[in-house]
């Protein structure tokens, strides 16, 4: 590879796209994750994860020369960090990768360069990486353009929404703000949202805040609608029939790497202040516990209906339709809880998007509807509508399959 322009740190689900899609504009593109398994599989043309479209971009990429991984950073003159921010004890954000990731392109940074924060961050973020590298190299300090530029795409489409969604830029200043839209147009055809560096990390908060919000509204309905007796379903799709109403739909509670973990940044920060955002996360969390506890009243009122244990299959471990993502699904802490809980029944662990799993022993969806007494569906993957509805199941459908 000739020396490259762009190092992107941590080759995960935006990372690695991201990536592939800047090799594709004709830059040269060094990536760098910890994980030596993960740098092989790039290396060799090939992905690690799930997504339409990357595989292909990948492997052109890697053949042409335009992108190779590798354990550590070289110098370049753009350098984007895109690694996790998880959680310490009491849902405090852990921004101690973000500056991990920093810490290892320090001796590389030179005047003029353009310094890139993806991650989901704290406000602040950006300012505090900001003074840990003027706090190491002073006689960098106002030299270097600093800005954060948050992904917002979706898992399974993110190869399209890289290029085509609007995406919010917002430097340490003037200077590198504009630096990083300079950097962002070569690539993205949505429109460019020039802020600043704060404004930009709350937008992305904010953004995945509302949506966790709007969703804890329909779980609670899903709550209140099994009390009442009412199809939370039919009782939705009525309902959004008014011109200015719009309720999401309910599941098993919320997952993911952004809308599960995002309001936690805000509360962290501002307890006081985020009583409605606090309450939607525990709306959602407990939605899950609450599934878990069904599954287990449905499982013993089997037992005394019959005189027997039921087989059960627990359909989905993703933590939304269509993808292998597990991280934060609500669909695998369910599938956890039941089976902690479990007493010599009979189980199916089924998720179609991966081969394997290190806990679970997965089966096939249709020998595990075949087979099973109780159908308990925690994710709306696209292979669950050709089922059958037969009434011979017991049928928990915590994901919309059947509505």
């Amino acid at each position: 590879m000739q020396n490259p322009e762009v190092v992107m740190i941590g080759l995960g689900y935006i990372g690695l796209p991201t990536a592939a899609l800047i090799a594709q504009g004709g830059a040269y593109v060094y990536g760098v994750d910890i994980n030596q398994s993960v740098v092989d599989t790039i290396n060799r043309g090939e992905i690690h994860i799930v997504e339409p479209d990357l595989g292909q971009a990948v492997k052109e990429a890697v053949s042409k020369g335009f992108l190779k991984a590798d354990i550590k950073p070289v110098g370049a003159n753009t350098y984007i960090v895109v690694v996790p921010t998880p959680f310490k004890d009491k849902n405090e954000p852990d921004i101690s990768f973000v500056q991990a990731a920093t810490s290892a392109i320090l001796n590389l940074l030179k005047e003029d360069d353009l310094y890139i924060i993806e991650s989901t961050s704290p406000v602040g973020t950006t300012e505090k990486m900001m003074n840990f590298i003027y706090e190491k190299r002073p006689e960098l300090k106002g030299k270097l353009n600093i800005a954060y530029c948050p992904e917002r795409v979706l898992p399974g489409n993110v190869m399209h929404e890289l290029v085509f969604n609007d995406r919010v830029i917002g430097g340490i200043d003037e200077k590198s703000t504009q630096r990083a839209l300079d950097f962002y147009s070569k690539y993205v055809k949505g429109e460019l949202h020039k802020t600043n560096a704060r404004t930009a990390e709350m937008c992305k908060l904010v953004e995945n805040s509302s949506r966790d919000v709007q969703i804890a509204f329909a779980n609670e309905l899903s709550l209140i609608c099994d009390k009442a007796d009412i199809n939370v379903w039919e009782l939705i799709n009525l309902a959004n029939k008014h011109p200015r109403v719009n309720i999401l739909q309910p599941g098993c509670g919320v997952g993911g790497h952004c809308i599960a973990v995002d309001p936690y940044f805000i509360v962290s920060d501002y307890p006081m202040e985020s009583k409605i955002i606090g309450t939607a996360r525990e709306v959602n969390n407990y939605k899950s516990f609450w599934c878990a506890e069904k599954v287990q009243n449905t499982k013993l009122k089997f037992e005394l209906d019959f005189g027997r244990k039921p087989k059960i299959a627990l359909m989905g471990l993703a933590f939304k339709p269509n993808i292998d993502d597990l991280r934060e699904s609500p669909a695998k802490y369910i599938a956890q809880r039941v089976l902690q809980n479990a007493n010599n029944e009979e189980y199916y662990i089924v998720e179609p998007n991966i081969q394997e799993h290190n806990v679970f022993k997965l089966t096939n969806y249709t020998e595990a509807y075949q087979k099973a007494d109780i159908i308990v569906y925690l994710v709306n993957h696209k292979e669950f509508s050709t089922l059958p509805q037969s009434n011979e199941k017991i049928i928990l459908d915590f994901a919309g399959v059947n509505k």
